[in-house]
């Protein structure tokens, strides 16, 4: 059963103490006079009038939210609390920040097998990609620009598809090992980056904690020291996303559970928590954890796309379409919808009727599937 008609539950509902006191005809003019401040500061039923030029506290955004718009455009001035909000947002989260994000986006290839979870780094990644490598398992393509953790992987090797998502993004590319194909599309459009195993070795490590190769890491700042020392490019040509506004409700009906089967049981699932606005992610029917924190890993945003997978030799190698078009579902805030994704302007995007769908500022999951994947949703 492909992923439109996976099966769903819809719900449509969307102290005087020693002084004297003040004479009869002093407090007669105190209490007059504060009666007229009390009246002049209510309004007809009952609640807080805003003070001049400020909003009323119902017209206030959610705490955390920020305007519609990608790029390092300027964020509100004030947050649902009255604190002062960052001047900027982050091009891939829409989160705020305090300076302009101008640098480049890395892409760290990230193994996926059991002998590599807990992985690292994921939590502060902008988007994750999860797609299927050779061997019938999954691999992440993690992006970090708004966040730069000290501990990256373990990182893997890269693959042609995975190159055509980062070129798409502008990213540095960071990797242990490649196909054939992806290293002479990499040297054919002279991208950017980091192969441990063939000479960048300076900005990876080893962990004696894990037998290899599932104990290779790097960190962002490694990373941003090798594009100052290669001489690569670090000012960022990548693309905009669209978020939605403070206080605005994303579309669709409410399904707070997802079930993405991936091969060989590497089940996916996201659950969607009301108190924080997130989707927790399970691998297995159990928490995806961060190997520092061993918290659960979180998106604000899960897009699910069907896409063409052909396997291409006795290795298991795979040709993923990663342009598109293609059916999907978004999850936001406990609701999904039905979209359309395809990629324009380097980014897989999601539409519906014509339109791109804004994202919840936050991390975003895209969940690239063959077709025709039953996907679970309730």
């Amino acid at each position: 059963m492909p992923i439109w008609q996976s099966k769903l539950n819809v719900d449509n509902s969307s102290g005087n103490k020693g002084k004297k006191a003040p004479n009869r005809l002093a407090l007669t003019a105190v209490i007059l006079l504060c009666g007229a401040v009390i009246t002049a500061g209510c309004s007809g039923n009952g609640e807080d009038m805003p003070a001049a030029g400020k909003p009323h506290a119902s017209e206030k955004p959610p705490a955390g939210t920020v305007p519609q718009g990608g790029g390092s455009g300027k964020a509100e001035e004030t947050s649902s609390e009255g604190k002062v909000k960052k001047p900027y947002t982050q091009p891939l989260t829409g989160l705020p920040s305090d300076g302009e994000v101008k640098d480049r986006p890395v892409m760290v290839m990230i193994e996926n097998s059991p002998q590599a979870r807990p992985q690292s780094g994921l939590n502060q990644a902008d988007i994750v990609y999860e797609v299927l490598a050779e061997g019938e398992i999954t691999r992440f393509l993690a992006v970090f620009q708004g966040q730069s953790p000290e501990e990256i992987g373990p990182v893997r090797s890269i693959r042609p598809y995975f190159v055509e998502i980062g070129d798409g993004l502008d990213a540095v590319l960071v990797h242990a090992g490649w196909s054939q194909d992806a290293i002479n599309m990499i040297a054919k459009r002279n991208l950017a980056h980091f192969d441990e195993v063939y000479g960048d070795g300076t900005y990876y490590w080893r962990s004696g904690e894990r037998k290899m190769p599932h104990n290779l890491y790097t960190g962002i700042d490694k990373i941003r020291r090798g594009i100052a020392n290669k001489k690569l490019r670090n000012d960022w040509n990548g693309p905009i996303l669209e978020f939605l506004a403070p206080g605005e409700q994303a579309p669709g009906f409410a399904a707070s559970h997802v079930t993405i089967p991936y091969l060989r049981g590497y089940n996916v699932s996201y659950d969607y928590d009301a108190e924080t606005g997130l989707y927790n992610r399970s691998m297995e029917g159990e928490p995806h954890l961060d190997a520092a924190t061993r918290k659960q890993l979180t998106a604000a945003n899960v897009l699910i796309v069907e896409a063409k997978h052909r396997v291409l030799d006795s290795e298991g190698r795979r040709d993923v379409d990663v342009f598109g078009p293609g059916k999907g579902v978004l999850l936001q805030q406990g609701r999904r919808q039905d979209v359309v994704w395809e990629r324009k302007g380097g980014l897989i995007r999601a539409y519906a009727g014509g339109e791109e769908q804004p994202l919840v500022p936050g991390r975003t999951w895209v969940q690239i599937v063959p077709e025709g994947t039953q996907i679970d949703l309730k």
